[in-house]
């Protein structure tokens, strides 16, 4: 059976178009209802007991999925079309905006990536004690307890939980799996008659639990703490504040399901070669510290991982990428939204990239107090805000919108948005991009429909292949002159400058280059680079002995940047033996300027000639020579036992 479009206008508040949107869509529509969710349940039933319906309003979604469970139904999609296009103050028309809201929701959705977590519920609780004791009351009946208290204090006489006295020092770890440190440990002590005592301090204690509850008011004992999972704070002073934790921490038992948010290939990672530290985007932006050093390339910790994002935008190489949902998925969405909103009538749309929290509650006041969005503003919601970089702003622009805007919310991790949005400004040839950081539904209305429109792109192009490809194929697009374009420091593309004078050709970048940008040549002693390839990691200048190697950050548009050119040359020298060209004759020439004569191994003026000639040829002279080491004749069999034996037998 087709998918159905379930429509209501919401009691004559907004204007739909059935018939347009069955022409935009090509799916059939239903009846236009006015009050679907009260009045007109009993059709919402029939349309739910069909199957395929897709309801276009998700302000009563909970009601329609129980109503869906009730008649062991499958649940209905939904696309919110009121809030985000329909209650508007915008005249202009609102057909090309649902339509393409409805196009982006008619996409299938990728499985979602997941790691079991178990919680046996062991709870540390750690504070002082007027204000730790009474948690522990309360989740003992529910929990594995052991309170931390950090106040000078008796034992609680309570055998309800465990408690102990000590200081931190080493803290790590998330939920189900955290592992701690503590000196001057003591225990309480049973024993006796009278007041309960502790036992005497020890350093070096060790303990394991699924959940910490921190009541002490100080610093956090993980950075970024909020996303930290499993690792509950609040302020001492205020009793709602600790009951709302201690509620959260009873609920913290079981087997929980972990999103695995980024993917990670080693292979192409360029964070060190040869212990020479190249690229450090990642290890610099990771607001939790799940991102750490291991070999050659970085290793992430899903288990600390909040799916931000950051290290995705900014991983020059691609090692790294935002895995709920992919990069090509959406890719998919922008241009959709994009191709479907020109398809249904509307020109030059402007994107706002907003999260599922902040930015769509947003988005719900602003429609319903507020002006709503005006008629070419289409939302998208992302799932990690931060990683929502470069890449992905230009591919919206070569997709054909003309303005891209990504709304902030209070929990963002700008470090990345700071970087990668002045680089897609770079890179967008003047085209609009921008951050709007606004807590009020007014003060977003105001700025979007007060905002100059902007032109979009007259021949958009379809976003494929990694991040770096979309980005070099939306810049070209964006940029028909081509030419090279400057780009901020940092900046994963760009060239690698070398300075001749100062070059031996010894070719340590070429050998520990991570993308094979920088070549050399087999034939000819010379020093080749790709710029397209290049991702400005630093490795090259770091190795280089002669300090020769510079980078310029920078996006060349030309073909010039997809080809091979000579950054260094030399004319080669010829073995004086057999003529066969090898090295460099500077080098050569250089060497034996240093050895010749001055070096025991080369005293002589026949072992000074053997550093010019080939390794074929320098073999065969040293073979001839005096002083050959082969001469000697074979070595001496090793003895073994069996001779040992052989020769008692005969004496």
């Amino acid at each position: 059976m087709p998918k159905q479009l379930i429509l209501c206008d919401c009691s004559a508040s907004q204007t739909l178009d059935a018939e347009g949107l069955e022409a935009a869509t090509g799916l059939p529509c239903s009846r236009l209802h006015s009050a679907l969710c009260t009045d007109g349940i009993g059709s919402a039933a029939k349309a739910i007991e069909g199957g395929e319906a897709i309801i276009c309003c998700a302000q009563e979604a909970r009601i329609f999925e129980e109503l869906a469970t009730d008649l062991e139904a499958d649940t209905p999609a939904f696309v919110d079309l009121r809030d985000r296009a329909g209650w508007s103050d915008d005249p202009a028309p609102k057909l090309p905006k649902m339509a393409a809201l409805l196009a982006e929701a008619a996409l299938p959705t990728p499985p979602e990536k997941t790691l079991d977590v178990i919680s046996e519920g062991l709870c540390l609780i750690i504070g002082a004690s007027d204000v730790v004791l009474p948690a522990a009351e309360k989740l003992a009946p529910l929990l594995g307890v052991t309170v931390l208290l950090t106040d000078e204090c008796d034992p609680p006489e309570a055998r309800d939980f465990d408690a102990i006295r000590g200081h931190i020092t080493q803290a790590s770890g998330a939920l189900g799996q955290f592992e701690l440190r503590l000196d001057t440990l003591q225990q309480v002590n049973p024993g006796g008659r009278g007041v309960l005592r502790w036992t005497a301090p020890r350093d070096g204690g060790q303990t394991q639990c699924d959940v910490i509850l921190d009541l002490t008011g100080g610093t956090p004992m993980f950075p970024a703490p909020q996303k930290r999972e499993g690792y509950l704070r609040a302020d001492p002073g205020s009793l709602t504040a600790v009951s709302d934790a201690v509620f959260e921490a009873a609920q913290m038992i079981g087997t929980f399901e972990k999103p695995l948010h980024v993917a990670l290939e080693p292979l192409i990672c360029a964070h060190s070669r040869a212990e020479q530290t190249g690229c450090s985007k990642c290890l610099d932006i990771c607001p939790t510290g799940a991102i750490s050093p291991d070999g050659d390339h970085v290793s992430i910790d899903p288990m600390i991982c909040a799916g931000c994002g950051a290290c995705a935008a900014r991983c020059p190489s691609g090692a790294i990428t935002y895995d709920a949902p992919p990069p090509d998925m959406t890719f998919r969405r922008i241009q959709t939204l994009a191709s479907a909103y020109r398809k249904a009538g509307g020109a030059a749309p402007r994107l706002l990239v907003h999260d599922a929290s902040h930015g769509a509650e947003m988005i719900r006041l602003a429609a319903r107090h507020g002006r709503g969005l005006p008629a070419d503003v289409i939302p998208l919601e992302v799932s990690a805000l931060s990683g929502f970089g470069h890449a992905e702003i230009l591919a919206a622009l070569a997709s054909g919108f003309g303005v891209v805007w990504v709304l902030l919310s209070p929990r963002t991790e700008r470090d990345a948005l700071d970087q990668e949005v002045p680089l897609a400004q770079a890179m967008a040839g003047g085209a609009p991009v921008g951050m709007l950081d606004l807590a009020d539904p007014d003060a977003l209305c105001d700025a979007l429909y007060d905002a100059e429109p902007a032109p979009a792109l007259a021949e958009p192009v379809l976003p494929m292949g990694s991040r770096r490809q979309v980005a070099r194929l939306a810049a070209k697009a964006l940029n028909t002159e081509g030419g090279t374009l400057p780009l901020p420091d940092a900046a994963p593309y760009g060239a690698v400058l070398v300075d001749q004078d100062a070059c031996t050709l010894c070719l340590s970048c070429v050998s520990l280059c991570p993308s094979g940008a920088l070549m050399d040549n087999e034939d000819l002693p010379q020093l080749r680079f790709q710029e397209d390839a290049c991702l400005q990691c630093g490795i090259c200048a770091t190795i280089c002995p002669e300090k020769a190697i510079t980078l310029e950050p920078q996006m060349n548009l030309d073909d010039s940047a997809l080809t091979q050119v000579v950054l260094n040359e030399e004319e080669p020298f010829a073995c004086i033996e057999c003529g066969v060209l090898f090295g460099s004759k500077s080098t050569i020439e250089r060497i034996t300027e240093k050895l010749a004569g001055k070096h025991s191994m080369f005293a002589t003026s026949d072992a000074a000639k053997m550093i010019q000639m080939c390794e074929g040829c320098r073999i065969n002279a040293q073979f001839h020579s005096d002083d050959n080491p082969f001469a000697a004749g074979p070595r001496p069999r090793v003895r073994t036992t069996e001779d040992y034996l052989s020769k008692r037998k005969d004496h």
